[in-house]
């Protein structure tokens, strides 16, 4: 599969470009408010401030969600939907959380897409070698597919879970390739809506997702499985090294003033040279 270069170092570049798209909302409602009951006159204190459910059910048992605009969906879809990070009790699955009151139900399902993509790194071709050699970060390309799919119709009136494909999360993996689960309101994703850009060498151990700029505002939540060693791919995403045998950029210890001369350390200069006298 072919990679296709990048734009900078720290990031990752997709095959291909194209414009930001996704429908876009004008309000947002649905956040917690706080009500307050006083008594007139009374010198007793007030009574203690409760917090209203944000999607409280009406006389009909759900929460009447007619004419939200797709930024609200997108806020409710984000609060109903765990990815597997944020499940404590199954690390394997996508979760949609059902907690009457707290997320309606709705009285109007709500389409969903879970989505997971298959991301080939390489390094760019030439590059290995020297930015490796001092312990800086390589330029990395990638390149994506999807694997799989998962529509749902939703109003949160029942839990929902989707497994992880196995192949995409297996634990031997090639160490060239990651995996990308997204999270969108109404339609699949297209391919101008998909990241441009995805950050490598990130912390996948803290509780936020590592950054990824979908070029859509219908992305309700995402998650990042980072390749394991992307330093020993080629240019085509296939592992040159044993991941081993190859310490990751930043590991080695670099000293960028080896000596005082200047200007170090990307151009050298024969200090004799640079302070002779010039013969008449």
């Amino acid at each position: 599969m072919p990679v296709v270069p990048v734009v900078a170092a720290l990031a990752v570049a997709v095959l291909f470009t194209g414009g930001c798209s996704g429908t876009q909302g004008t309000s947002l409602s649905g956040d917690p408010s706080e009500s307050a009951t006083v008594v007139s006159g009374s010198l007793s204190p007030s009574p203690t401030p409760s917090l209203s459910p944000p999607y409280p059910t009406g006389a009909s048992g759900c929460h009447d969600n007619k004419g939200w605009t797709a930024e609200e969906s997108r806020d409710w879809v984000r609060l109903v939907v765990n990815r597997p990070k944020e499940n404590y009790e199954d690390d394997d699955t996508v979760r949609v959380v059902s907690a009457p009151g707290y997320n309606g139900p709705l009285c109007r399902e709500i389409t969903v897409q879970v989505e997971f993509w298959k991301l080939v790194y390489g390094v760019a071709d030439g590059d290995r070698r020297e930015r490796l050699s001092d312990g800086t970060r390589p330029v990395y390309y990638f390149d994506i597919s999807r694997v799989k799919r998962v529509e749902l119709r939703t109003d949160a009136s029942s839990e929902r879970k989707i497994s992880l494909p196995k192949s995409l999360y297996a634990s031997d993996r090639s160490p060239c390739e990651g995996a990308l689960l997204s999270i969108t309101v109404g339609k699949p994703l297209t391919r101008k809506e998909l990241p441009e850009e995805i950050e490598v060498g990130g912390d996948e151990s803290r509780w936020d997702s590592a950054p990824v700029d979908f070029r859509s505002k219908r992305v309700a939540d995402y998650e990042l499985s980072q390749p394991s060693a992307p330093r020993v791919c080629s240019p085509d995403g296939k592992p040159t090294a044993d991941p081993a045998d190859v310490p990751p950029p930043g590991s080695q210890p670099t000293d960028l003033y080896p000596t005082e001369l200047y200007p170090t350390p990307d151009t050298s200069f024969d200090i004799d040279d640079v302070l002779r006298t010039p013969t008449p």
